[in-house]
């Protein structure tokens, strides 16, 4: 009987849009996909006309598609057509979001004019000029915390943003930090891992080849400080025991050190790359205030005593960190609308939609503002009294601009490389910057994000945990790498397996040295794992035995099928580093995330997980050039007036390669020196 009125009702609305009857409301269901799975739509059509468009399923991520998850179905009925343009920064959900009110009208039978109608697209409006003392182009974390310190010192100021949504990388990172906080490792203790590689810090030889000190000196001083840095703790701590009641240690000059051996790389044609030293150091030196100002304006960023990382007290090691100096605030979904809610506050016009293509320049050579096009072609001109400042990000979103210029990866890279970075970053800033004039560095480098999607080359849909407590296996669960070295190097070293496809083995957290703390699986029992679980995008199980028997059913496309017995073996070698703390296979310099397997079986509640991960487009090292007080500079080290920048679009702290953590660091730290320069 159901079946028999779908056919009636179909029959009825197909003479309704060819105009031979008049027809009731007829509602019919289609699928669309975007970036998080399936879109569902209930489409409404009567009178030959689309009504009512309702959103059936629709799993995409709200802070980034939310103007597109608006605006596509109300241009669809308002415009009677399913060809509207799609949203900046939202391509795939519009087009998901059309492709499933087409199937729903074609699962109704219809054929109305709305379906054939050409493509209808907002007019351009009458050109828009706008006046301001500071112009910042870009509204993720350098562009607001620029934005914000340049209006706190009384200017009036602009923001515009290219996507249709505001925070850029910025919304979709992680919340992870880095920053020196001697309050925060004195309430912490020292392992004997840290204290071993510390040592070895002791036993660098100057004259060594490998740290390269003949092409750069300049790095020199900064390891004999550290050097006196650790010798002052141990001597300060002398009796005391790793791992016992020795406070744990971090100094600006570690950190430093830490960004040059992790930035340091030789490039494809045999030149070596290393940041810059001035840069290095004020990143350093200025994340602990910077980060005490994020907290001051709302974004729940805890120091000192208070530090946490990924909700527990003390310090960890966001992966690719190197040192347990990595500190967690307010997640992205939050820390964006908050920033957004405190330069309202003082006042900031904010224009999204808003890409801007050319830097304004007068007969000076001063950067005097910019010119814009807005989404619908509408042409700005924003003048400026005191400056720019470029806040646009990088290019990961632009493969094929990242393949043009690579001097590291080689065939490792293709211009189809799947990136993390939202669609819009793709260089914009740093190509206008360089048609006036403005130096570059380090174009050639990028950074892969090595725990990726391996499906969309997000970094979602896996189980992330400390650096330290990580378990990394192949497809034939043998552990492949030290977990807890760099990002490229990760990279590259699972790149090499299979399909570039590599395996996390996780089940919680805990110290080590409490055995009643050891970890006991209950961050694998939490309602973020099972929607992954339910996404088919990680393995569970309550014991080794149903793990095993879960990776033969394709998680992110792959089955492994892991055996019980080498998972047991991986897990219980690993196990017995971190007891000695003393890593055997790859000399993993901090060790953590012993799993107690046995605490683990005896309880139904608990499991492990195994997220299937692979490396992908995730920061580029290059940009335009900056000084510690981020003037952008000419080849020949002259400042271009009235021009900043501030993260991913410039170059030269970095280099090589970044270290997980510094990349939120680098954004508050360079934004604000921005926003109070530019306001001078």
């Amino acid at each position: 009987m159901k079946k028999l009125l779908a056919v009636v009702l179909s029959l009825a609305f197909v003479l309704a849009c060819t105009g031979m009857a008049t027809a009731e409301a007829v509602t019919a269901e289609g699928t669309g996909y975007g970036m998080q799975g399936q879109i569902k739509v209930a489409v409404t059509i009567e009178d030959a006309k689309i009504t009512g468009i309702e959103l059936v399923q629709y799993k995409e991520t709200e802070n980034i598609t939310r103007v597109a998850k608006e605006r596509i179905p109300a241009q669809i009925i308002e415009h009677q057509t399913l060809k509207v343009d799609t949203v900046t920064g939202a391509t795939i959900a519009s087009n998901g979001l059309m492709n499933a009110v087409a199937d729903a009208v074609k699962n109704a039978g219809v054929a109305c004019d709305a379906l054939t109608a050409e493509k209808w697209s907002a007019p351009a409006g009458d050109p828009i000029v706008m006046d301001a003392d500071v112009l910042v182009m870009g509204g993720g974390g350098a562009g607001f915390s620029a934005a914000i310190r340049a209006a706190q010192a009384g200017s009036k100021v602009i923001l515009i943003e290219k996507s249709s949504v505001l925070g850029g990388n910025t919304m979709v990172a992680g919340a992870a930090y880095n920053a020196v906080d001697p309050e925060a490792q004195a309430a912490m203790k020292m392992t004997a891992g840290q204290k071993a590689t510390l040592e070895g810090y002791l036993a660098l030889d100057p004259a060594s080849e490998a740290l390269k000190f003949d092409v750069y000196p300049e790095w020199a001083p900064v390891l004999e400080q550290l050097k006196a840095d650790i010798t002052a703790h141990f001597a300060a701590n002398e009796g005391k025991e790793a791992g016992v009641d020795m406070p744990a240690f971090d100094s600006v000059a570690l950190h430093m050190w830490h960004i040059y051996t992790g930035g340091l790389r030789q490039m494809l044609d045999g030149n070596w790359i290393a940041p810059k030293v001035e840069m290095a150091q004020t990143l350093a030196e200025k994340s602990l205030d910077a980060f005490k100002w994020m907290g001051e304006i709302g974004l729940e960023a805890s120091y000192g005593a208070e530090a946490q990382y990924g909700g527990y007290p003390g310090l960890g090691t966001v992966l690719g960190a190197m040192w347990p100096r990595t500190h967690s605030f307010m997640s992205g979904a939050d820390r964006i609308p908050k920033l957004k809610e405190v330069a309202e506050g003082l006042g900031i016009e904010i224009y999204t939609e808003t890409r801007g293509t050319e830097l304004l320049v007068n007969e000076a050579g001063k950067v005097v503002g910019a010119k814009a096009v807005k989404a619908d072609g509408t042409d700005v001109t924003i003048n400026t009294a005191k400056g720019v400042v470029l806040a646009t990000g990088g290019y990961c979103a632009n493969p094929a601009m990242v393949k043009e210029y690579d001097q590291y990866w080689g065939d490792d890279l293709t211009a189809y490389t799947l990136s993390t970075n939202l669609g819009t970053n793709e260089g914009d800033g740093i190509v206008m910057a360089q048609a006036i004039g403005a130096d570059t560095f380090g174009l050639g480098i990028s950074q892969m994000m090595p725990s990726s999607s391996p499906v969309k080359g997000t970094m979602t849909d896996g189980i992330w945990a400390d650096a330290a407590e990580q378990i990394w296996i192949d497809g034939n669960a043998n552990r492949f790498v030290n977990e807890y070295a760099e990002r490229d190097v990760l990279a590259k070293a699972s790149l090499a397996l299979d399909k570039g496809i590599f395996y996390i083995i996780y089940a919680g957290r805990g110290d080590i040295t409490k055995p009643e703390q050891m970890l006991t699986g209950t961050d694998c029992t939490n309602a973020r794992v099972a929607g992954m679980l339910d996404g088919q995008h990680i393995w569970w199980g309550s014991t080794l035995a149903e793990l095993a028997e879960a990776s033969k059913t394709p998680a992110a496309g792959v089955a492994p099928a892991f055996t019980e017995e080498a998972l047991r073996n991986v897990i219980e070698r690993y196990n017995s580093f971190v007891l000695a703390q003393n890593d055997e296979d790859f000399g993993k310099e901090v060790l953590a995330g012993a799993i107690d397997l046995a605490a683990v079986e005896a309880d139904p509640n608990m499991g492990i997980c195994i997220s299937p991960r692979k490396a992908s487009l995730h920061h580029t090292m290059g940009g335009v050039v900056i000084d510690p007080e981020t003037h952008v500079l000419r080849a020949d080290g002259s400042v271009i007036e009235g021009l900043f920048a501030a993260g991913e679009v410039t170059g030269g702290i970095h280099a090589g390669n970044r270290l997980g953590g510094n990349a939120i660091a680098d954004i508050f730290i360079f934004g604000q020196i921005a926003g109070i320069n530019v306001a001078k």
